[in-house]
């Protein structure tokens, strides 16, 4: 209340957490906004994410990407990441993937996980640069290792079709069990239909409705299709 931001910002983690008092998006979204205008990076972000998804306040992707850039240019890697993104999806501002994977790089730059699983997948996809299989596998593998589900995930693709790499069930069966167990849906989907043909694992087709049921459960239609085949 004296104006001290990084006490602001703190609060507004606790009340967007819910940690010690009732969470409450909009008193998280008002003491954000007092860090953030006195340049708090950290706040600036969070401030941004707010409005991305629409929490505590109207949801305004133009706000967002106002208050990301701000972060994002002190060097925040969180905003860094999250303006490729706006950039990718040309949320709030016209899409641009030279412009997402300028971002993305500067987040890669730190270290910033989800960002090199994103990177990866404008290589893999040849989005703002020329496609570059071997390049994605490597920027998959860097997040992968650290625990990144999404990043593990698409490992196993590539290690299931064979895609910058030799094609190899046992691994890729191996990385979507590591993401599976973190709760990815997808990764849950592709590893129960690795089991139901046998691919990299014996084949079970107990084992194989035990993760279509999760994913199904965790949203995945096709997993919900594919669990009433197996009955």
């Amino acid at each position: 209340e004296q104006g001290d931001a990084v006490a602001q910002f703190n609060l507004g983690l606790m009340y967007a957490n819910g940690q010690g008092v009732r969470q409450d998006y909009a008193q998280a979204v008002q003491w954000y906004r007092k860090a953030a205008e006195q340049g708090l990076a950290e706040a600036q972000s969070n401030l941004g994410w707010m409005y991305d998804e629409g929490r505590g306040v109207r949801q305004d992707y133009a706000k967002a990407v106002q208050w990301y850039r701000k972060a994002a240019e002190q060097g925040n890697p969180s905003a860094q990441h999250n303006l490729g993104g706006m950039y990718y999806r040309g949320k709030g501002m016209r899409q641009d993937y030279v412009e997402a994977l300028r971002w993305y790089r500067k987040a890669t730059d730190q270290g910033y996980i989800q960002a090199q699983n994103d990177l990866g997948g404008m290589y893999y996809e040849g989005k703002g640069v020329h496609q570059d299989y071997a390049e994605a596998l490597r920027w998959f593998r860097k997040a992968a290792v650290q625990g990144d589900a999404a990043a593990q995930y698409n490992l196993g693709l590539m290690y299931e079709t064979g895609r910058g790499v030799r094609q190899d069930y046992a691994q890729a069966a191996g990385w979507f069990r590591k993401a599976a167990e973190q709760g990815d849906a997808y990764a849950q989907h592709n590893l129960a239909l690795m089991y139901a043909f046998g691919r990299g694992v014996p084949q079970n087709y107990t084992i194989a409705k035990e993760w279509l049921g999760k994913a199904c459960t965790n949203g995945d239609q096709q997993s919900c299709d594919n669990y009433r085949t197996l009955d």
